[in-house]
């Protein structure tokens, strides 16, 4: 089938611009990539004034939604849902974030709302938390055996999938994330051998990222190691005090912490290209966990070695001793040995970094939203 004739895509998200974070950028980019294949687009998302002022190649169409999964953001998306079912008869749905599955867990039992083709996306926190429930995953269950594909970043949260969700197993289509389509690959920078060293860590403030854990790691380095470093903090939040624990230690930590909050993309870039090392020691939370992070491949595009724990899916978002270090979470003397050695040692830094820049455009979402769905059988 050409994709002139190609079924139209309804992509449907709870996480969207102008939100952060990677299903936000997930959603965004994967409409994005197929668009520039030729597809026809539509995304569905909760009503922001931002997403007017956007130029996007694609149509969006702002539902008034909060863009979180409580019952009654469920029951208005399921009204949508049953108000355009002509269009859903005819579509390829792609439902890429838990909201938009719960939501439409009901409906799988009429045939009258039943799209073309129903693609579903797992990041990997949401495997757990699903299975977690009887009666949620009994329904959950039903929605993966309804589906035609099942599109997950890494072969480890398949590998939640299959443990929980067996029924998944002939679904499953592992594609590792990519880079923003409109990321710019900076040059290689040249770094300040006078200033101090900057450790950049971004991410949101929560126990999960793990920016406690990198600041007592920095905190042991030799005191002569910390006079000459910085560790840069990109992101905001204060779930469980983790804000006002991290400003707490900061106090104490022996060398200069700097926080910046939530930045502009101009903001973020400049940062990037500033930094010297990037750190994000995400660790199991309670049911959370990292499965994959996307926010490890513009670091290395920036050629910044990474520092990471080897927790849920980072590994195949960080190669060990190619273009970073990966050390087993809560290992602090392992992790404060990592930092050590990346800081004493220029020319590791840089031979990390120049893979990384490598590895970091293996994929493009292009070729992500073609695998997904231009090769799906209509």
């Amino acid at each position: 089938m050409s994709i002139a004739s190609s079924p139209p895509i309804l992509i449907i998200s709870h996480e969207f611009f102008p939100k952060r974070g990677g299903i936000a950028t997930y959603t965004e980019e994967i409409a994005r990539g197929a668009a520039s294949n030729g597809r026809e687009i539509e995304v569905w998302a909760p009503k922001s004034e931002s997403i007017a002022k956007q130029d996007f190649p694609f149509r969006v169409r702002q539902l008034d939604l909060k863009g979180s999964q409580d019952l009654l953001c469920q029951l208005k998306l399921a009204r949508e849902w049953q108000r355009n079912r002509g269009a859903i008869r005819n579509s390829i749905v792609h439902l890429t974030d838990p909201g938009p599955i719960l939501a439409t867990r009901y409906i799988q039992y009429f045939k009258s709302l039943k799209p073309h083709r129903l693609i579903l996306t797992f990041h990997g926190s949401e495997i757990i938390r699903f299975a977690g429930k009887p009666f949620i995953k009994a329904l959950i269950t039903k929605s993966i055996k309804r589906c035609d594909r099942i599109h997950v970043l890494s072969r480890y949260s398949r590998s939640l999938l299959e443990r929980y969700f067996p029924e998944s197993k002939t679904k499953i289509l592992v594609i590792p994330g990519a880079l923003k389509s409109d990321f710019r690959v900076p040059k290689v920078k040249q770094h300040n051998i006078t200033g101090p060293l900057i450790i950049l860590t971004v991410g949101r403030l929560h126990p999960r990222k793990g920016q406690a854990d990198t600041m007592d790691a920095l905190t042991r380095l030799p005191e002569s190691t910390r006079q000459i470093i910085e560790f840069w903090v990109v992101g905001s939040g204060g779930k469980y005090g983790y804000g006002e624990e991290l400003k707490s230690k900061a106090k104490e930590a022996g060398f200069r912490v700097k926080f910046f909050g939530d930045v502009s993309e101009e903001k973020l870039q400049e940062l990037y290209a500033r930094a010297d090392i990037f750190a994000l020691n995400s660790v199991y939370f309670r049911k959370s966990v990292e499965g994959y992070g996307l926010v490890y491949l513009e670091a290395a595009a920036y050629g910044l070695p990474i520092v990471a724990n080897s927790v849920g899916g980072v590994s195949e978002a960080v190669s060990h001793m190619n273009n970073g270090i990966l050390v087993k979470p809560h290992d602090q003397e392992a992790l404060t040995e990592a930092f050590n050695r990346l800081v004493q040692d220029p020319a590791l830094r840089e031979n990390m970094g120049n893979h990384g820049r490598i590895w970091s455009q293996r994929f493009s979402w292009n070729r992500i939203a073609n695998e997904l769905y231009n090769t799906m059988a209509m």
